[in-house]
C-alpha cells in the first residue's frame, strides 16, 4: 500500500478533495486534527509540551490551544520547538494508522507537508490549488474570517507556485464539478503509483 500526501493552502479545497477520494474507499489521516486530538490525549505529549511551555500549556486539563498560538506563531523559535515535539508523534501516529487500513493507497492530508518535512514519508505529494480571490472567499465564508486576516495567512504560507513545483500532481480547483472529475482521474492514476523503495 503507498502513502499520498495532500496538501494547499487555506481555502484551495485540500480537504474537499480528501473527502471525494473518502467517497471511493480510500482513508485519509487529517493531521492537524490529529495532532490536535494527540496533544489533548497522549500523556507522552502532554509531558514534553509542559516541560517545554510550562503547566500553562494546560488549563483544566486541557490544552490551552490560545495561550499557546500566541507564544510560540510569531517566535519562529518557538514554533520549532513545538513542532520538534508534535510531529514526531503525528507521523509515528500516522504510520500505526496507516498499517491497520487495507486498499491500494492512503492519504495524509497537511497543510504543511513540505515545510514540515512530512512529504519525505510519502511515495508521492499531491498539491491543490486555486485562484487568490476564490480562497478568500471561501476561507471567508467558511469560518467567518476577516479577508485581510485571510490573506495575511495565505502570505505566510507556501505559494502555490512553490507547491506546484514540489508535487508529484497538482490540481486546480476552481469549480466543484471539475475537481470532483480530477478526483475521479487522481483517484485511477494513485491506484497505480509504485511504492518507493
Amino acid at each position: 500500500m503507498i502513502k499520498v500526501g495532500i496538501t494547499g493552502g487555506i481555502g484551495s479545497g485540500k480537504t474537499t478533495l480528501c473527502r471525494m477520494l473518502e467517497e471511493f474507499g480510500v482513508a485519509v489521516y487529517y493531521s492537524d486534527d490529529r495532532a490536535k486530538a494527540l496533544m489533548g490525549n497522549s500523556e507522552t505529549l502532554r509531558r514534553e509540551l509542559v516541560a517545554e511551555f510550562g503547566d500553562e500549556v494546560y488549563q483544566d486539563g486541557r490544552l490551552n490551544r490560545l495561550w499557546l498560538a500566541e507564544r510560540v506563531f510569531r517566535n519562529p523559535e518557538r514554533l520549532a520547538a513545538l513542532n520538534a515535539i508534535v510531529h514526531p508523534a503525528v507521523m509515528a501516529d500516522f504510520d500505526r494508522w496507516a498499517e491497520e487500513q487495507c486498499g491500494p493507497y492512503v492519504v495524509l492530508e497537511s497543510a504543511i507537508l513540505f515545510s514540515a518535512g512530512l512529504a519525505e514519508r510519502v511515495d508521492c505529494t499531491v498539491a491543490v490549488l486555486a485562484p487568490l480571490p476564490l480562497r478568500v472567499e471561501r476561507a471567508t465564508s467558511r469560518d467567518g474570517a476577516d479577508a485581510e486576516a485571510v490573506r495575511r495567512r495565505i502570505a505566510a504560507q507556501m505559494s502555490d507556485d512553490e507547491l506546484a513545483a514540489r508535487a508529484d500532481y497538482t490540481l486546480v480547483n476552481i469549480r466543484l464539478e471539475e475537481l470532483r472529475e480530477e478526483a475521479e482521474s487522481l483517484h485511477k492514476r494513485l491506484c497505480h503509483v509504485p511504492q518507493k523503495a
